[in-house]
């Protein structure tokens, strides 16, 4: 087996941590058929406390169900966070990739693009973006993708740094072997393990940015989610206080096993920790 992953498997955190993350991927899969009817449906009294009648998590205050609504939200905020953060990698990824790799002047112009993203605070620039591209989920995907890729390409930058000088790599540039498969083929690889603990706590914080727009009105309207529902919830935390705590919950579950899914991962992946455990 794997050191690697011998490693994570003996973390009981990370095994219970994927375990979470998978149930709740499965729930949202099948969310069409725990919940045939869609969350949007009125099919209760309105107000109706958890573990009454036949809802389980409650009703809102136009008797949608509650917990229809997770899972369907969880569809929204894990299809979100997933292809945000394709879309900032493979942004990142390819100008952090060019940076580091030919360096001098390509360097220094690629960086300084990637410093003027960074100056402008992420939520501010998401909102902006939203507001400009009209809401809708591909104006979401677009606008955390965008406020997402500079630190992947300052990742990817350091690690070109630091492995184009190694032997493999001059050994391919004395073949010939054109630039662009030299990246793909011998430095990237090596450089993956960083980028996908960065990749697993990205997933979190698009999920994070997604529920925060949504929860200023600036979600998809055609579709429901976790920030939403906190959103319309949070004029009645007195009187209905499930309608809030739940969805404030499955955030808090997804984004902190995530997190400590990418801590294992940096663990297992890191090569000194995986040299002193084989010790």
């Amino acid at each position: 087996m794997n050191p690697s992953l011998r490693a994570f498997l003996r973390n009981p955190v990370s095994v219970v941590s994927l375990l979470v993350l998978l149930t709740i991927t499965a729930a949202a899969v099948l969310a069409p058929l725990v919940y045939p009817h869609s969350p949007w449906a009125m099919v209760g009294a309105p107000f109706q406390p958890p573990m009454t009648g036949s809802h389980l998590l409650g009703t809102d205050m136009l008797g949608r169900d509650i917990a229809a609504g997770l899972l369907y939200g969880a569809r929204v905020s894990l299809l979100i966070g997933l292809v945000s953060t394709a879309v900032a990698l493979s942004v990142g990824i390819t100008i952090g990739a060019v940076a580091g790799y030919f360096g001098g002047l390509v360097d220094d112009a690629l960086m300084r693009l990637t410093e003027v993203f960074q100056t402008i605070p992420s939520l501010i620039f998401a909102i902006v973006l939203v507001a400009i591209l009209q809401p809708s989920i591909v104006a979401i995907v677009i606008a955390i993708a965008v406020v997402s890729w500079p630190p992947v390409a300052r990742l990817v930058r350091a690690e070109f740094l630091s492995l184009r000088s190694r032997e493999y790599v001059e050994a391919s540039r004395t073949l010939g072997i054109p630039g662009w498969r030299i990246m793909a083929g011998d430095i990237l690889p090596n450089a993956m393990a960083p980028i996908i603990v960065t990749a697993t706590l990205m997933i979190a914080t698009a999920i994070l940015m997604e529920s925060g727009l949504s929860f200023l009105g600036l979600g998809d309207p055609d579709l429901i989610s976790w920030g939403y529902q906190i959103g319309v919830a949070r004029t009645m935390i007195r009187t209905a206080w499930w309608m809030s705590f739940f969805p404030g919950i499955a955030i808090v579950i997804t984004v902190l096993c995530l997190n400590l899914l990418g801590e294992a991962l940096n663990d297992a992946l890191n090569p000194r920790l995986s040299r002193r455990r084989s010790a």
